[in-house]
């Protein structure tokens, strides 16, 4: 048994792990970037899709002022390694939805994606809905069609968020997941997209993708963190 499918493992691991992140979060010097058009939708209310690459995962939560932004849940895998996850992640503000596209062939991972899309789309009807649309197993960076599905049929708008941190960890994992390390430079960059109307979904995800891109590796310029190797 991986230790980190046991139930009492994974809740002191996330413990530590969460306090981990807070801190770093607490000391890095943040420099943020078209701000603007994210105050725009807090202002606003209702639901957001909230996006950022699977290797960001570990420093999304600092990109997200609660209390003034949606309440948000994150989007995360049914696996047992997703179960760690979700209680990192809920420690540090995001409670997840489960459920992913991954083993889509299988029908009970069948079963729980529909059940996230339902849990998803109702979610987006008042709140914020955190999605890394290259998760939970890649390609990294390669945007799969789930988030522009949840755009087209729920009209929220998508936050597309570049988040960065320098010095940081870059563990050696499909993504090369970037966790942080404290008192360094962090960065946060944002930017806008809606589901036009009459929108290809191939044209769409295309772009959407470009853009997510673009947003992290303006947040890595800022902080002078290396870009993971293609």
């Amino acid at each position: 048994m991986r230790p980190l499918r046991n139930p009492l493992i994974q809740k002191a691991v996330a413990w530590l792990l969460s306090q981990w992140m807070a801190f770093c979060y607490a000391t890095l010097r943040w420099q943020r970037e078209n701000e603007g058009v994210a105050e725009e939708v807090w202002d606003q209310g209702g639901g957001v899709l909230v996006v950022f690459w699977h290797s960001r995962l570990g420093l999304a939560p600092a990109s997200w002022p609660h209390g003034r932004a949606q309440p948000t849940k994150g989007l995360i895998s049914l696996s047992p390694d997703g179960q760690f996850l979700a209680r990192a992640m809920a420690r540090l503000g995001f409670p997840a939805i489960r459920g992913s596209s991954a083993n889509k062939d299988k029908r009970q991972q069948a079963k729980g994606g529909t059940q996230a899309l339902r849990d998803g789309l109702r979610q987006l009807k008042t709140a914020g809905l955190a999605i890394t649309p290259d998760g939970p197993r890649g390609p990294a960076n390669v945007m799969a069609p789930g988030l522009p599905t949840l755009a087209r049929m729920s009209g929220a708008p998508v936050l597309l968020i570049g988040v960065s941190c320098n010095p940081a960890i870059r563990l050696n994992s499909w993504d090369r997941a970037v966790l942080p390390l404290p008192f360094g430079k962090g960065a946060v960059v944002w930017d806008r997209v809606d589901w036009p109307e009459d929108g290809d979904m191939d044209e769409v995800t295309a772009e959407w993708t470009d853009r997510l891109n673009a947003v992290e590796a303006r947040a890595d310029r800022l902080t002078g963190l290396s870009r993971a190797p293609a």
